[in-house]
């Protein structure tokens, strides 16, 4: 495995980030609408079940901390966004069925899984620590208190970068579809 040089991971970062706007720019007022319900739904589910919405559905022991509610929020609009870049437009010429690659579908499934794990950590991060039955049945109280507690901040970047990074890669992909090396000698 090559080691790449930090101005070659910039520069592809920053073009993954253009090619992403150029892709958030080709929406229908479809995905739009998609994206917003999509936010909307997935911030009420997370919201309500980490009672960071008060509701009298769910308890929360330990009062959230200030950086819950960014992440909630950031978490919800990035996974709705990415949610939405599953809907087809309604345009048939962009809609044209066409043959998935490898390459296609091994990112395909790679930004499935981390939008979902993006979303799971989000959860493990906002909610309460001695709420969550995972945390407190392998730690007990005082462990998910001790230990679990001060990883949450981690794993709210880790939700963050994980859901950021699908919604980026989806987005680029909209524009600019990786063409494997057999298919570019094929086209030579």
């Amino acid at each position: 495995m090559s080691m790449r040089s930090p101005e070659k991971l910039m520069s592809s970062g920053v073009r993954s980030m253009k090619l992403a706007a150029q892709g958030l720019r080709t929406w229908t007022p479809r995905q739009f609408l998609a994206a917003v319900v999509a936010t909307v739904v997935f911030g009420l589910i997370l919201g309500i079940a980490t009672v960071l919405i008060p509701n009298s559905l769910f308890a929360r022991d330990i009062p959230p901390v200030w950086w819950d509610y960014p992440v909630w929020i950031l978490t919800s609009i990035s996974s709705g966004m990415l949610i939405a870049t599953y809907v087809r437009s309604v345009n048939p010429a962009q809609n044209e069925v066409k043959p998935a690659s490898s390459a296609e579908d091994s990112a395909e499934k790679r930004t499935s899984r981390f939008g979902i794990a993006g979303g799971m950590l989000a959860w493990f991060a906002v909610g309460c620590p001695v709420c969550n039955k995972f945390a407190l049945l392998a730690l007990g109280y005082s462990g998910a208190i001790t230990w679990f507690a001060p990883i949450q901040p981690f794993l709210a970047v880790g939700a963050l970068v994980l859901s950021t990074s699908a919604l980026i890669w989806r987005l680029r992909g909209q524009v600019a579809c990786p063409v494997s090396t057999k298919q570019k000698e094929l086209v030579a």
